[in-house]
């Protein structure tokens, strides 16, 4: 499908379900470089970050735990500004390198409120991934350590990203285009 309608608005394909594997195989491969000899923890975002996370983790080789956080901060195609931390971390994470997963970076506030939370935790380190990120949106100066590809600052969704919850599904990320 080169165009999809979801809820009032029509998307079309802008980065194809080949391309999502190659920057996920690209985050991954570096992943195995750098952290194969520390105790790492991965920690998803829900929801939008689920697709992403589960095919990253099955592409890491070595031992490691994956966790998942929830936390809201959009509202329909724009962020609310707000964040809101749904669930919590039940691991410890003490002295342990954190890997967030996201599944796209774009203002930074949702990074920014979760690193935050997490340096009380006491990790050793506190790594970033994101599938998607958008520097022309990027309010923060916190490092993003693997990046898959980035994107312009456009609404888009699938693969995990959504409008209102819905568009999760698809296997193709489309943007926005009425």
């Amino acid at each position: 499908m080169d165009k999809v309608k979801v809820l009032d608005k029509e998307f079309a394909v802008s980065i194809n379900k080949e391309t999502i594997q190659k920057a996920v195989q690209k985050i991954a491969d570096q992943m195995n470089r750098e952290l194969r000899d520390k105790d790492v923890i991965f920690m998803g975002i829900l929801n939008g970050s689920f697709i992403f996370a589960a095919d990253l983790f099955r592409k890491i080789r070595f031992d490691a735990q994956i966790t998942f956080l929830k936390i809201a901060s959009y509202q329909g195609t724009s962020s609310s500004g707000k964040i809101k931390r749904l669930i919590g971390i039940n691991e410890n994470i003490k002295d342990k390198t954190v890997v967030i997963i996201e599944d796209i970076v774009d203002t930074g506030i949702t990074l920014d409120s979760i690193k935050k939370q997490l340096i009380g935790y006491e990790p050793d380190e506190i790594k970033i991934a994101t599938l998607l990120f958008k520097p022309e949106a990027y309010k923060k100066d916190i490092p993003i350590d693997y990046v898959g590809m980035e994107i312009p600052n456009d609404f888009i969704i699938g693969y995990g990203l959504d409008y209102d919850g819905f568009g999760r599904n698809l296997e193709n990320i489309y943007t926005v285009i009425g």
